[in-house]
């Protein structure tokens, strides 16, 4: 589906897509082919009603009375978020969170494969082991002229974050996953979602202080 064609869907109805996806993996993986909508929100941690309304942004799915089938779900579900072919993606800042994200091996389970790594100092990391090699900052636009990547994790600390940003949406980065604690500006075309480690736990401790 083109961006021109989609309708407006809301951002909170996507992330929970995500959710419904892995949930439908898991049944999948129990070897249950069918799913009835009350099920799989309860394991979504939704509303049946709820979760049908965000299909329906989508089309119709499912069948009254028997419940939707689990493999075609999964499947369109992967199509609508991109993920059911290994979307290409960059990571910006290989300091202790860099490497981290740089090592994890779930990402290309999830359908995502971090192309190539770049940093301020890519010569302080030639003595680590790492899966991919390390580039410097000057070269990231060369490398996003010959690649077709739209996706970004910025991982670079908060005074350098919004710089990082300026160079990759000039460079034609349309969504970047921010782990720096600044607040990016970009345009409205580009997508920021951020990740601030320290106001997640601020949540959780506002709930379980006594």
């Amino acid at each position: 589906m083109s961006k021109e064609a989609r309708p407006e869907i809301p951002r909170k109805t996507v992330y929970r897509l995500s959710i419904y996806l892995r949930c439908l993996q898991r049944v999948k993986t129990n070897g249950i082919r069918t799913v009835s909508s009350e099920a799989l929100a309860k394991a979504a941690g939704v509303k049946s009603a709820q979760l049908r309304k965000d299909l329906t942004y989508f089309g119709q799915f499912g069948t009254r009375g028997l419940g939707y089938d689990v493999e075609l779900l999964e499947k369109m579900i992967s199509q609508l978020l991109g993920t059911s072919s290994l979307q290409p993606v960059i990571l910006v800042g290989v300091g202790n969170l860099g490497t981290a994200l740089l090592s994890y091996q779930g990402f290309q389970q999830e359908g995502f494969e971090i192309l190539a790594a770049f940093d301020l100092e890519p010569e302080r990391l030639k003595s680590k082991s790492l899966p991919r090699p390390i580039h410097g900052m000057s070269e990231l636009p060369n490398f996003l002229r010959e690649h077709p990547v739209r996706m970004a994790i910025v991982a670079v600390p908060g005074p350098a974050a919004q710089a990082v940003a300026n160079t990759l949406v000039e460079n034609g980065i349309a969504g970047i996953l921010n782990f720096s604690p600044a607040v990016l500006q970009v345009p409205d075309e580009v997508i920021v979602n951020n990740v601030n480690l320290a106001i997640e736990l601020e949540n959780l401790s506002y709930f379980v202080r006594g």
